[in-house]
């Protein structure tokens, strides 16, 4: 890289640290998929003496549960200001890891290192996806374990994203759209033949924490950084905050499932798990 492109990379990353140091995301990962992690632990046979990285980690949403499975793990994220919470998580559930500020792009890990290279909706959200799916199969030892969990493009998290899309700021050159992890082929492709038994499927999760569209469009709004984002980046025209606000509330009420007062959004995502070969 040249060195203009090694300043771009460092604003890029300095970008996304600050959107997700943004709102709460802590919460978001609390509140609305508490129980993802501790699925995508089961799915990737994480037992005792296992050593794990859990990259963009967030605040231990997966970690916490491979740490009380008795794993050595290894809790990596580019935003550092989500470990106070992850911390504060792991110590009332009794439970020890290391957090370790990383870029899932440049990871300062050794190849062949862990037993099981896992995310639970984070390294999805790195901007260059070949990058960084080569990362997870370079710090994997062979035979070992990668899973995860992502966003489809055609589920709820996917259509959130397409909906913002015309109001967000916009991506930086070269930069891929997070829920292409959420696609098979794209999976395939990213992994290619350096993995064998490769499996995936998708499921859902429901979103059951608010009772109104209108109150879970200020749920995102207050805590979720890629809300956040898009309405900071149109603060000064009130027409597009407007519109944006009208456009996020159309697509929360036609995805309603639930019933009046008792709302209910189901969230697809697509399990992956592989071997190193």
């Amino acid at each position: 890289m040249t060195t203009a492109d090694v300043e771009a990379d460092r604003a890029l990353k300095a970008k996304h640290r600050a959107l997700w140091a943004s709102g709460d995301y802590p919460a978001v990962a609390a509140e609305l998929i508490p129980a993802l992690g501790a699925e995508l632990v089961r799915v990737a046979g994480i037992t005792r003496g296992s050593r794990v990285l859990d990259v963009a980690a967030g605040s231990g949403n997966a970690a916490i549960p491979a740490a009380a499975a008795g794993a050595a793990v290894t809790a990596s994220d580019l935003t550092p200001e989500l470990f106070g919470a992850g911390r504060r998580i792991a110590a009332r559930c009794g439970v020890d890891l290391e957090w370790v500020e990383a870029d899932a792009e440049a990871m300062p890990f050794a190849d062949d290192s862990f037993d099981v290279v896992m995310s639970c909706v984070g390294v999805m959200f790195a901007p260059h996806h070949q990058t960084a799916a080569d990362e997870l199969v370079r710090v994997v030892r062979p035979g070992g374990t990668i899973a995860l969990i992502n966003w489809t493009p055609e589920g709820f998290i996917g259509k959130l994203f397409e909906t913002m899309k015309p109001y967000a700021p916009p991506p930086p050159p070269g930069a891929d759209p997070p829920p292409l992890w959420g696609n098979e082929e794209h999976v395939r492709t990213l992994l290619g033949a350096r993995v064998i038994d490769l499996t995936m499927r998708r499921q859902v999760v429901a979103f059951d924490h608010c009772a109104t569209p209108q109150e879970f469009r200020a749920y995102w709004k207050r805590n979720y950084g890629p809300t956040i984002a898009a309405y900071m980046f149109n603060a000064d025209d009130g027409d597009r905050l407007a519109a944006l606000d009208r456009d996020l509330l159309d697509f929360l009420t036609q995805w309603d499932r639930g019933e009046p007062g008792r709302a209910h959004w189901d969230a697809e995502y697509l399990l992956v798990t592989a071997r190193k070969r």
